[in-house]
């Protein structure tokens, strides 16, 4: 059994939801990315989702995308990614990393050396948003002779036939945009989110966790009751925006993370 599926299990078997936070590799500061991990994990997160910076990160809203170009310009690379990967490990060999991004940084590589190098990193699975699933298979397979897992994404406009190919293939979890857009906007419909997502848990063997639109403790917990977990990106970089040190992204991120975890094991939520 793999870490990632370890964690996942062990959620399920204790009725837990799973939190899972996604940052930006190398912002606010390329030099904060590891003690932002390890103050997310202290927070409560279950799986950490590391954003490669990309320069034309097409899923992502204006906040993301800004996030991408301030580590872009700081010089930050796949190899560095994987480096903070690596050292994150020193001190935590237990939390799934999930890489987060774009195809052509693995395609410079080619699939079976990226696949490598990210397992030796210490990397538990790879989410690629703009591979399109019939085309998946050769990337799943290097990925998973080298014990890594492929996310599969799923959205409210996935054609019926599409959807069941995704849940068939899906492993690790399943990523399901909660609704069509880019990241960090605000019309998160739960009722109608909700639908969809009994009909994804319905058709897949793998956690489904729900994102874009979690915002904060409240929203989390709405969109918990349907899945098995949120995934929560926009509103936590944007709170690490403008850190001045390593020591205060981490701060940031703990405080911003902590109401989630707490609201999600039946905690109160804040007004």
């Amino acid at each position: 059994m793999t870490r990632l599926q370890r964690r996942l299990a062990a959620l399920g078997a204790a009725g837990r939801k799973a939190l899972v936070p996604f940052i930006t590799a190398g912002d606010p500061l390329p030099e904060a990315t590891v003690p932002v991990m390890h103050a997310l994990v202290q927070a409560g997160a279950d799986v950490l989702e590391l954003g490669v910076p990309f320069s034309d990160p097409m899923a992502d809203g204006p906040v993301i995308q800004r996030s991408s170009e301030r580590a872009l310009a700081r010089g930050v690379g796949l190899s560095q990614v994987l480096d903070w990967v690596r050292a994150f490990r020193v001190d935590d060999a237990d939390t799934p990393v999930v890489l987060m991004g774009y195809l052509n940084p693995v395609e410079i590589r080619g699939a079976e050396t990226f696949a490598a190098q990210a397992a030796e990193a210490g990397v538990d699975g790879v989410l690629l948003v703009d591979l399109p699933p019939e085309e998946a298979e050769g990337y799943r397979q290097a990925l998973g002779r080298h014990g890594l897992v492929l996310i599969a994404l799923a959205s409210p406009t996935t054609p019926p036939s599409r959807l069941a190919a995704v849940c068939a293939q899906a492993e690790g979890y399943l990523y399901y945009v909660s609704y069509a857009g880019v990241t960090g906007a605000s019309r998160l419909d739960v009722a109608e989110a909700a639908g969809h997502l009994a009909q994804v848990r319905a058709r897949t063997r793998v956690p489904v966790m729900a994102g874009f639109g979690i915002r904060d403790a409240r929203s989390a917990v709405a969109m918990a009751a349907h899945a098995d977990g949120v995934v929560v990106g926009s509103a936590l970089v944007s709170v690490l925006d403008g850190s001045q040190n390593a020591d205060e992204a981490a701060a940031r991120a703990r405080a911003f993370l902590q109401p989630l975890r707490l609201a999600l094991d039946g905690g109160p939520v804040a007004a």
